[in-house]
């Protein structure tokens, strides 16, 4: 259940959907001196939310920052890697990456560089429907035909969000018994979460952002230029900041 209710959630924290119910809401009302009141908050609220500066900015206190390598244990028992970046095309049997794949590619390139001795993926599907899509499943086999050998990847494809993420790795890997040293893998928006879910389970562990949105503050014009898919970046970071919070709520970290 709350599996589901976090999927329609992440509907509701979307500055898009806010903005259209505020001029949906402006259409019916009679009393001009209403209306404009209206227009006016939707217009602003548009150029907030769409102006790169004011995102980076929010995404920049929002974000752990980037590690050196050097700064990194010379080897890691284990690089957890957290899934969510990727569909998959059935019918013509074939994977589509996005945005957060940076977890997968800086995974396999600490690997090949000698920091892990294995890789776990965990994450089985996040979506509401369809359940048969195991993503771990689905880039184990990807990284065996590239060459990494079975023997050194390990998977759990029960979880369906974050919180089960550390859940099921805990299972397996069972921080509490052994002393491995661990590695966390994962977005630099998604990592505060991940975490404390994982540190929840009893992991100790050092962490690895990758994807960052905010790097170092480089001032230029397009920054304070109104762009579209920067409302898309806000419902991003707006559910990662609600979830955080909901998850301290309901006691999962």
């Amino acid at each position: 259940m709350f599996f589901i209710f976090s999927k329609i959630f992440q509907y509701i924290f979307s500055p898009t959907i806010w903005i259209i119910a505020i001029f949906i809401v402006s259409i019916f009302i009679k009393k001009q001196k209403a209306k404009k009141v209206l227009h006016i908050i939707g217009f602003s609220m548009l150029v907030f939310f769409s102006t790169p500066f004011i995102f980076f900015e929010f995404m920049r206190a929002w974000e752990p920052k980037a590690k050196f390598k050097s700064e990194l244990k010379p080897q890691y028992d284990y690089g957890i890697v957290l899934t969510g970046m990727i569909t998959y095309d059935s019918k013509y049997e074939r994977i589509n990456f996005n945005s957060s794949s940076d977890r997968l590619w800086q995974t396999i390139e600490l690997y090949k560089e000698g920091y892990l001795d294995k890789i776990f993926i965990t994450g089985g599907s996040g979506e509401v429907f369809n359940q048969n899509f195991k993503e771990s499943k689905i880039l184990k086999d990807y990284l065996i035909k590239f060459g990494i050998p079975e023997e050194d990847i390990l998977i759990e494809i029960n979880s369906k969000n974050t919180y089960e993420n550390a859940v099921e790795t805990a299972k397996i890997l069972k921080p509490k018994e052994n002393r491995h040293k661990y590695l966390l893998i994962t977005s630099a928006y998604h990592m505060r979460r991940s975490a404390a879910c994982f540190k929840k389970q009893g992991f100790e562990f050092d962490t690895y952002v990758t994807d960052r949105y905010a790097g170092k503050r480089i001032f230029n014009g397009d920054l304070f230029i109104p762009k579209s898919e920067i409302l898309q970046n806000w419902t991003l970071l707006i559910h990662e900041v609600s979830g955080y919070v909901i998850y301290w709520i309901t006691g999962k970290y």
